[in-house]
C-alpha cells in the first residue's frame, strides 16, 4: 500500500521527491514508461539504417559510414544517459513522465533530420546538422532538468547531479554552435569528435569523483539487454522490408530466400551470442566497472543497426539497384558482424578481467569464418550463398560458448563476485 492508502498499481501519479532509488531494490525491472520511451529508438535506428544503406548502393561509403556514426552515436548516447539516469531517479510522478515525453519528441525531431545530415554529406558540402542537433538537443537540456531537480531534492548527491548537469550543458551550447558553422566534413568530424568527448567526460567525473548516483546493476543489465533486442530488430524489419521490394519486383528466387534466411539468422546468432555474459551479476559486483559496460556498447549497438543496413544493402544488389560489387556487398554485412563478435569479446574481457585462450581461438575461428565468406565472394560464388556462410559466425561462437565456453565464463564470474 501507498501512504495515501492507495495500491501501488493505481496510485495517483503525484509530485514526489527525487531522492534517489535503492540500487540494492529486489526485483527492479523496466518500467512501461522505460519501454514507451524505447519505442522512438525503433524509428530513429530504422531511419539511420535506411540512409546508410542507400548511400552504401549509391558507393558513397565514406559519406555513409560519417553519417551513420554521429547519428548512431547521437541516438545511442541520448538512450544510455536516460536509462542511467532512470536506474537511479525514475520518481514515476507526473513531472518525470511529462520530460519524458519532452524527450521523446527530440528523438523524433532528430531522426527526421537524418536524411537532410546524409544528403548533406554525400554532397560534400556544408555539413547540415541542423534538424539532427535540434532534436538532440530538446532531448538533452530536459535531461538537463531532471540532473538538476535531482540536485534540489536528493542533497546528499547534489555534486554528481550538478556535475552530469554542467557538463550537459557545456556539450549542448557546443552542438548548437556548431550548427552556424559551415565547416567541411573534416572540420565538422574534429568538432563532433571533441564535443563527443566533453558528452563522455561528464558521467565519468560525476560517477567517479563526485560521489555517483544509486543506479541499480540488474535493472541497467536488463534495460541494456532490451535495447540490444530493439537493435537487433532492425535487422529483422529491415531484412522484411527490402525482400518486400525485392519480391514484388522480381518474385520468389533463391538468392531472395538466401537473403531472409541470412538476416534471421544473423540476428538470432547475434542475439545469442550477446546473451551469454550474466552482465547484472558482474556490474553488481563491479560497479566501477560500469563505463566498460556502458561505453563498449556504443560500438554494439552500431555494429548491429550496421548489419541490419548491409542486409538493406544486399537486397538492392539482388533488385540490380546497387553500384556495389557482389564483394562489397558481402564486406557491408561481414564488417559489422566481425566488429560485434570483437566486441562481444572486448566486453568479456573488460568485465571480467581475464581472457581465456579459448576465447581467443574461438574468436580467430569465427572470424576466419567471416574472412571464407569474402574470400568466397573474391572468387565468384554468389552474394546469397556468401551470406549464408557470414550468418555461420555467430553460429562458430555460440557453439564454441555452448559445448565449451560456458565453463571458463562461469568460473570467470565466480572469480569476479568472490572478488567483488
Amino acid at each position: 500500500m501507498s501512504d495515501d492508502g492507495q495500491t501501488s498499481t493505481s496510485r495517483a501519479h503525484r509530485f514526489l521527491p527525487m531522492v534517489g532509488r535503492d540500487p540494492h531494490e529486489p526485483h527492479r525491472a523496466a518500467t512501461p514508461l522505460e519501454l514507451l520511451f524505447d519505442l522512438t529508438f525503433v524509428v530513429a535506428f530504422g531511419i539511420a539504417a535506411s540512409e546508410f544503406a542507400h548511400l552504401l548502393a549509391a558507393d558513397h561509403i565514406a559519406a555513409g559510414l560519417a553519417g551513420f556514426a554521429l547519428a548512431t552515436f547521437a541516438v545511442s548516447w541520448a538512450w544510455i544517459n536516460f536509462s542511467w539516469f532512470a536506474s537511479a531517479y525514475d520518481t514515476d510522478d507526473w513531472v518525470y513522465r511529462l520530460m519524458t515525453m519532452i524527450q521523446m519528441v527530440g528523438v523524433v525531431v532528430l531522426a527526421l533530420g537524418l536524411p537532410q545530415l546524409y544528403t548533406s554529406i554525400e554532397h560534400g558540402g556544408h555539413v547540415d546538422t541542423s534538424v539532427v542537433v535540434a532534436g538532440y538537443v530538446v532531448m538533452r537540456v530536459a535531461m538537463v532538468g531532471q540532473w538538476v531537480r535531482a540536485a534540489v531534492q536528493d542533497r546528499p548527491r547534489r555534486r554528481a547531479c550538478l556535475t552530469y548537469a554542467g557538463w550537459i550543458t557545456v556539450a549542448q551550447v557546443g552542438w548548437i554552435a556548431s550548427i552556424f558553422v559551415h565547416a567541411s566534413l573534416p572540420v565538422t568530424a574534429l568538432m563532433v569528435l571533441a564535443l563527443i568527448g566533453v558528452e563522455l567526460m561528464g558521467p565519468v567525473l560525476a560517477e567517479s569523483r563526485a560521489g555517483g548516483t544509486p543506479w541499480h546493476a540488474h535493472h541497467i543489465a536488463e534495460r541494456y539487454g532490451l535495447f540490444t533486442i530493439i537493435t537487433l530488430g532492425e535487422g529483422v524489419v529491415g531484412t522484411v522490408a527490402s525482400l518486400s521490394a525485392v519480391v514484388g519486383e522480381q518474385g520468389w528466387s533463391v538468392e531472395a530466400v538466401f537473403v531472409g534466411v541470412a538476416g534471421i539468422g544473423l540476428t538470432f546468432g547475434m542475439w545469442w551470442a550477446y546473451f551469454v555474459l550474466p552482465h547484472a551479476d558482474v556490474l553488481h559486483a563491479r560497479r566501477e566497472r560500469s563505463f566498460q559496460f556502458g561505453y563498449l556498447h556504443i560500438v554494439v549497438f552500431a555494429a548491429i543497426v550496421a548489419t541490419g543496413a548491409g542486409l538493406h544493402a544486399a537486397a538492392y544488389y539482388i533488385e540490380d539497384h546497387s553500384e556495389l560489387s557482389s564483394t562489397a556487398t558481402v564486406l557491408s554485412v561481414v564488417i559489422p558482424v566481425a566488429v560485434f563478435i570483437v566486441m562481444m569479446f572486448a566486453l568479456y574481457a573488460a568485465m571480467l578481467r581475464t581472457t581465456a585462450v579459448f576465447h581467443v581461438a574461438l574468436l580467430a575461428v569465427t572470424l576466419a569464418v567471416l574472412g571464407l565468406a569474402v574470400a568466397l565472394a573474391v572468387g565468384g560464388i554468389s552474394m546469397a550463398n556468401c551470406l549464408l556462410v557470414v550468418t555461420i559466425a555467430p553460429v562458430v561462437w555460440v557453439v564454441g560458448y555452448e559445448v565449451r565456453g560456458h565453463r571458463h565464463t562461469a568460473d570467470a564470474v565466480a572469480e569476479t563476485l568472490r572478488s567483488g
